[in-house]
């Protein structure tokens, strides 16, 4: 086996181990965020605003890239609890901007409090620089798909 075909040989497991790693992490995320009445989308979804300011609904959708009725759906009910709420978008009429709250910047701080636990519980069966060379590889992955349209 020539190093081609090692290569797409670990990059097929790659793919393979991926969603089971996917859904233990849900789960974990769905115990934590579920323990402040949220789901992980509404906790991704807060995270995105936190971190990124303001955006559209559609905006969201295109970032992730998931439906736009989907975060529409995140949104009202983000919105129902307080947590986030519509603004004027000065670039668009109709359009408006999503925002956290301040109730909705303290939920998310939980959250993010409870994850970093859960994180620190977990550090110990890891070395930094594999979760370096793990995490750039990812993002290797994530943009080479991003660009991909099969």
């Amino acid at each position: 086996m020539d190093r081609t075909d090692s290569t797409i040989a670990e990059l097929m497991g790659l793919v393979v181990d991926l969603p089971f790693a996917y859904f233990r992490l849900k789960a974990a995320g769905d115990r934590m965020a579920g323990r402040v009445g949220q789901t992980t989308g509404k906790w991704g979804l807060m995270r995105t605003l936190h971190d990124q300011g303001p955006h559209t609904v559609a905006q969201v959708a295109r970032s992730r890239p998931v439906a736009r009725q989907w975060v529409q759906r995140l949104a009202n009910e983000l919105e129902a609890d307080g947590l986030v709420e519509f603004v004027d978008n000065p670039a668009h009429k109709r359009a408006k901007l999503l925002r956290l709250t301040p109730k909705g910047e303290s939920v998310l701080h939980q959250m993010v409090k409870r994850e970093t636990q859960w994180a620190r519980r977990i550090a110990t069966d890891f070395d930094l620089r594999g979760l370096r060379t793990t995490r750039a590889t990812l993002r290797k992955l994530r943009d080479v798909l991003a660009r991909q349209r099969d």
